[in-house]
């Protein structure tokens, strides 16, 4: 029977496997953006490498290369061998990896431990996302999976100010800041605890795994081709705005921090706002109202790089990406029946990390053709698109219902 997790007496955040959870959510964004401030230092320290501007800028997407990957297989053991001991293990294995890069002595191998750590965030993601399925359900789990989403940002808030501020000290410092990872480490060991595990049976699934959409693995596709596509013009921030401001004459490490820094802020509020939104608005006003701000941040991007501009800009799009990301996690863990969770939360990771992966691979050619402003204008009006979208959808539901 599956274990319901009561909140009435307290916050869910201030529930131990909750705050465990939200712990390992923050490590997402740590994950990828936390060496963005020092991708102009580190171009500059391995300026003898040949591959050295194209290296620098898989750095952030490298870990989204292995999730993309490993996530999927990670989900099939999830739901075989169990989500507690993957996750430990995974923090572990992120601590070593995020740390190898203060270390190592060449560009290639700084490469290729980022995709080690790209595994330790397949096995958190994973783990974490199956679990919040497992524990929770309805208003609890809404919430919890816009909670999710602000400690991403304000673990990345945290994150990243503090590898601005190493970048000015040296390049490698920010690489140290995976360290933190291990405090964590003795609240998940003590409040995690192994769910009762499913057969993969028909004939021996409880009634209550046998639930989920009788076509969940065809809209379980359907969110996986959106969430990859709003990573990929999300992650346009972390991988490209150092070098944007860079050009633009500002002093990129503490601009740069400073920038995603409100983004990670802007995102944490709104993502606190999800379970309120979802109830007025529901799922397709969401989508509409989510698209329709980071469009307008972009279109701000690409018409000014003045200082309020670009912060003005960072708090459109961060509060648009944290209010539509949440749908994903609750619509897929609502489509999939228990048993199929740990799959279903392999693959949507995979789709967050293939969308971050191939970002700078599509955006860094047409920005050298085309330059940054038509970028940023382009993505604008492809977000505005996917508002009218899903405004067109909400509408038609309002009409079906009181028809």
């Amino acid at each position: 029977m599956e274990r319901l997790v009561s909140t009435q007496e307290r916050p869910i955040w201030q529930e131990p496997r909750a705050a465990a959870l939200l712990l390992a959510a923050s490590l997402t964004t740590m994950a990828n953006a936390t060496i963005s401030p020092a991708l102009p230092g580190i171009e500059r320290l391995f300026a003898d490498d040949p591959n050295a501007a194209l290296l620098t800028r898989l750095l952030v997407p490298a870990p989204s290369l292995s999730v993309a990957l490993f996530a999927p297989l990670a989900g099939l053991a999830a739901d075989r061998i169990g989500r507690r001991m993957m996750l430990l293990a995974g923090v572990m294995l992120f601590v070593v990896a995020g740390c190898a890069g203060f270390v190592l002595p060449d560009l290639p191998s700084i490469f290729a431990s980022r995709l080690v750590l790209g595994i330790a965030v397949a096995l958190i993601m994973t783990a974490q996302t199956a679990l919040i399925g497992d524990y929770y359900t309805g208003d609890d789990r809404k919430a919890l999976t816009g909670l999710q989403i602000s400690a991403r940002n304000f673990g990345g808030l945290v994150f990243i100010f503090l590898a601005g501020w190493a970048a000015t000290l040296s390049p490698r410092l920010p690489f140290a800041i995976y360290g933190l990872a291990a405090l964590f480490l003795p609240l998940m060991w003590l409040a995690i605890v192994e769910p009762p595990r499913i057969g993969t049976a028909a004939g021996s699934a409880p009634a209550n795994d046998r639930d989920g959409h009788p076509s969940w693995r065809n809209l379980l596709a359907v969110l996986v081709l959106l969430q990859g596509v709003t990573n990929m013009i999300f992650f346009l921030m972390p991988t490209q705005i150092a070098f944007f401001l860079e050009a633009r004459g500002y002093e990129s490490a503490v601009m740069t921090g400073t920038v995603l820094g409100l983004l990670m802020i802007s995102g944490g509020g709104s993502a606190l706002l999800y379970r309120r939104a979802q109830r007025t608005i529901g799922s397709a006003g969401i989508f509409a109202a989510g698209y329709g701000a980071m469009a307008l941040g972009f279109l701000i991007l690409s018409r000014s790089a003045s200082v309020p501009s670009l912060l003005a800009a960072a708090l459109f799009i961060g509060a648009g990406y944290a209010l539509v990301s949440p749908s994903f996690v609750a619509l897929a863990l609502n489509l999939a029946p228990r048993r199929s969770r740990g799959l279903a939360g392999g693959v949507l990771t995979a789709s967050i990390f293939i969308g971050q992966f191939c970002s700078p691979l599509a955006s860094t050619p047409l920005i050298a053709i085309h330059g940054y402003g038509e970028l940023f204008r382009d993505t604008a009006c492809l977000l505005a698109v996917m508002a009218l979208a899903a405004m067109i959808t909400r509408s038609m539901k309002v009409f079906r219902a009181n028809r």
